[in-house]
């Protein structure tokens, strides 16, 4: 992956992007009018990361633009806040004040929801095998705003941390967080999502291994979430119940450990 600007960048788009690259271990580029096609063979990079006032944009040969967005995320962190229940939340008991490791990040939505939940006393901890998305949701989080200022506070609570989840688990001590959860990217699509879709591209489609729950119950103080298909047979693979509050197509299954 490199990093580079728009065409004409200001000086804090270059700040930017050089924070960016430094951060990352990645290589910064000058964009010297280079179309982005042409940024692909120039470089022979797999993924391009342009900085430009306001955002960051992932791009991949013959693949959609991916930049961050809160999405549903926002919404749901609106309803929290409102006192409204939220599904995920209900299964995982999350409370104020907790820590939640989030092993399955992606663009972050439901890590930001926990951290609208848990608060400025709690901890979310999200991890992202995807270099590139590790690096994209990093810069969203930081610097994305959005109206509910205590959504916005929320985002840049949230911990980001590029690594395989099973090695992660691994190095953890026992008891290390309150909630450990699970998102992992569905074989099969179940919403034709513009959010989701082009997420595919850089997601890890690798199915969850007993090892990696054994890992979670491990380290877990309170609940191991799995957010899954209905009817994927991934819960009683895993051994995982259904806690009754699913919705739609998707259901949230629960490992108590208290």
């Amino acid at each position: 992956m490199i990093v580079t600007t728009g065409d004409s960048p200001a000086d804090a788009e270059l700040r930017r992007a050089r924070q960016i690259a430094e951060q990352a271990g990645i290589r910064l580029v000058p964009r010297s009018r280079t179309s982005i096609p042409n940024l692909f063979s120039k470089y022979g990079a797999e993924a391009v990361l342009i900085v430009t006032q306001g955002k960051v944009r992932l791009f991949r040969q013959e693949q959609p633009v991916l930049e961050y967005h809160p999405s549903m995320g926002y919404v749901r962190a609106k309803r929290l806040l409102r006192g409204e229940p939220d599904p995920m939340i209900d299964a995982s008991r999350a409370a104020e004040g907790d820590s939640v490791l989030d092993c399955t990040a992606g663009l972050g939505t439901d890590s930001l929801v926990y951290a609208v939940r848990v608060g400025p006393q709690g901890r979310v901890c999200a991890l992202e095998a995807s270099p590139e998305l590790s690096v994209l949701l990093r810069e969203g989080l930081s610097s994305y705003e959005v109206e509910k200022s205590a959504v916005t506070e929320a985002m840049r609570r949230v911990e980001v941390i590029h690594a395989d989840h099973l090695d992660y688990l691994r190095s953890l001590p026992d008891d290390s967080f309150d909630v450990v959860y699970f998102d992992p990217m569905f074989r099969k699509p179940v919403y034709d999502s513009s959010a989701i879709s082009p997420l595919r591209a850089f997601a890890d489609a690798r199915p969850l291994s007993v090892e990696a729950i054994e890992q979670a119950v491990r380290i877990a103080r309170k609940t191991v979430v799995l957010k899954e298909k209905k009817g994927s047979g991934e819960m009683e693979r895993l051994g995982f119940a259904p806690d009754g509050r699913s919705h739609a197509k998707i259901t949230y299954g629960v490992i108590p450990i208290d």
